[in-house]
């Protein structure tokens, strides 16, 4: 190996952790092949009647991200704000020592380089995640670009670490279990100056994929707001019009908003048409032209499973026809998939995701409800050609929304980028039963960046008001909300692949050739622009009186960082309704 850097370090981590072997990853099929057949052995992986697809089932403790165990441990405890659990750095890093000390006796540690972002992208990043999981290795090769490809692009000295152990060594002699993992003691950790992640005790999505939430986001959050640029939890797509003129938006929304189903909408306006970039993360920057461009940092869907199906998403569903990871689904009998919302009625007899017989009259779900597929998003049938472009896409507008049964209309244009940002501080969604808590409840969720944001959330505002110079075309902001309900309970919007006329209205907003009325909340459509006008755009003075009560309260919890241009914000609305 030439790089002595990344040497020095694999020697101290196999010095700390002991394993039995060290394996480094260079991303080969054959490699790939062998790590796929040695799951299979374990019992970790069943075959597929899918070219090339596996399903695992993980422990029922180690099943989602563990927010509660997930710390950012920052110098100064200010800096990590009242949205993330913060340790002293000392202190953290002597806990997670004596944690790794011998944990991967018995098992391989695994050393992946990874690139995140197009191979040749300036704005990619290289990084390097030690693991003891060949689950996690063989998801890497899906989500990122790994191996000796990365390895090349990796500079002489630093670089991101990522640890990770699943926090159960073994014994000489003792056999190993399906699904490693340690619940008892699980840790997801960031030192944000050191730039270092170290994951112990889960074998699970985001906490064992340190590529993804650790290092996109929480780590790649700092990261921009020191170099300047924005490592934001979005989606990107490309929107083409029937003269053939494209535009590109990014989108953020909290879980259960649609996200992935807009990723890959499948447009229902004729000469429309949508093209992914990306479902999950968006890395922006300023280009020398003063325009916002994003590239996707990963190369692969790491999607929910359960509601993907052909009526809510046919792009998803055509793109995990092969080679393609399951994990936490339901097995039917014929040696497929199923999970809850994939068709209208299940199959008589299946194996849940808890390897137990299952039928419609069982108690239980039959696929956990945050159950995942691991795909290459070059799979995707509505993929974006300039996916990989290593400049990224140039971004005409940027798109927040909740989940909301009323209050928030259908769409609104942000009167300017101060209020934009406002409207991204101001995101509110509310619950589902997927979600822990109370079904309906509100949860303030900025950005949708409340469990990624690695730093005080007052400072990360600010950074986004700070975008806004003479010298910078700014993207137009839009505020969407497809889950208004009537008075009977039922969904006003159709959604799904009719969400196309909404973003045709957000392209002629951008391109000033329809007008539209201005409202203490944003810019509407006029009147007869769509069907529902009235339901879909009515702004209830006293609902708003409370909401603007609501997000004040909220909105003090950030103290004296809570930038001046949000609370001038705020003040607007306020008084906009007080005479309610």
């Amino acid at each position: 190996m030439k790089n002595q850097y990344l040497k020095n370090w694999i020697e101290e981590m196999t010095a700390l952790c002991q394993p039995e072997e060290v394996h480094l990853v260079d991303g080969s099929d054959e490699e790939n092949d062998r790590l796929i057949q040695l799951l299979i052995k374990k019992n970790t992986f069943i075959k597929l009647k899918r070219p090339n697809c596996y399903l695992a089932r993980s422990n029922v403790e180690d099943v989602a991200r563990v927010e509660d165990r997930t710390f950012i441990c920052s110098e100064s405890e200010r800096d990590a704000g009242p949205t993330n659990n913060w340790r002293a750095p000392a202190e953290m890093k002597e806990q997670m020592l004596k944690l790794f000390r011998g944990s991967m006796r018995g098992r391989t540690m695994y050393v992946v380089p990874y690139c995140m972002g197009p191979i040749d992208s300036p704005w990619s990043k290289i990084a390097v995640e030690i693991t003891d999981s060949p689950y996690v290795v063989v998801n890497m090769r899906i989500m990122a670009r790994i191996g000796d490809q990365a390895l090349k692009k990796l500079g002489a000295d630093a670089f991101i670490k990522c640890l990770h152990s699943v926090g159960m060594p073994l014994q000489v002699g003792q056999s190993d279990v399906t699904w490693p993992c340690n619940p008892k003691e699980t840790y997801i950790v960031h030192f944000p100056e050191k730039q270092e992640v170290w994951s112990f005790g889960s074998g699970y999505g985001g906490n064992a994929l340190l590529n993804k939430k650790c290092f996109a986001l929480r780590l790649a959050s700092v990261m921009g707001r020191e170099e300047g640029w924005l490592a934001e939890h979005m989606l990107i797509i490309g929107l083409t019009n029937p003269e053939g003129v494209k535009k590109y938006f990014t989108a953020s929304f909290p879980s259960a908003c649609g996200k992935t189903n807009l990723a890959m909408l499948t447009s229902q306006l004729p000469g429309w048409k949508v093209e992914c970039v990306g479902d999950d993360i968006a890395w922006m920057h300023w280009g020398k032209d003063g325009k916002l461009y994003a590239i996707n940092p990963e190369a692969g869907f790491f999607g929910v499973a359960p509601g993907t199906s052909l009526k809510s998403n046919p792009s998803a569903m055509k793109t995990i026809e092969k080679n393609t990871i399951f994990t936490n689904v339901a097995l039917t009998d014929d040696g497929d998939v199923w999970w809850e919302g994939m068709t209208d009625q299940p199959p008589e007899h299946l194996i849940s995701w808890k390897g137990v017989d299952w039928t419609p009259s069982s108690q239980e779900k039959a696929a956990h409800p945050n159950s995942r597929f691991t795909a290459p998003v070059s799979q995707c049938p509505a993929l974006d050609p300039d996916f990989v472009a290593p400049l990224g896409v140039p971004i005409s507008g940027i798109i927040f929304g909740g989940r909301r049964s009323h209050t928030m209309p259908l769409v609104r244009q942000a009167l300017s980028w101060q209020h934009g940002v406002f409207l991204g501080a101001s995101m509110t969604s509310e619950t589902t039963a997927a979600a822990k808590g109370e079904v309906g409840k509100l949860r303030h969720d900025p950005f949708a960046m409340l469990p990624f944001c690695g730093y005080h959330m007052g400072d990360y505002f600010a950074h986004w008001l700070a975008q806004d110079t003479s010298s910078r075309t700014m993207p137009e902001i839009f505020y969407v909300n497809w889950f208004l309900k009537d008075e009977n309970g039922k969904f006003i919007w159709p959604g799904y692949g009719e969400n196309v006329r909404v973003l045709k209205w957000m392209c002629e907003r951008i391109d000033s050739t329809v007008p539209a009325m201005q409202t203490a909340v944003g810019y509407l459509p006029t009147p007869g622009t769509f069907s529902d006008d009235e339901k879909l755009f009515q702004i209830d003075p006293a609902a708003w009186k409370e909401e603007a009560k609501d997000l004040e309260t909220y909105l003090a919890t950030f103290g004296n960082k809570l930038p001046k241009g949000i609370d001038e914000e705020l003040m607007k609305l306020k008084k906009s309704f007080s005479k309610i």
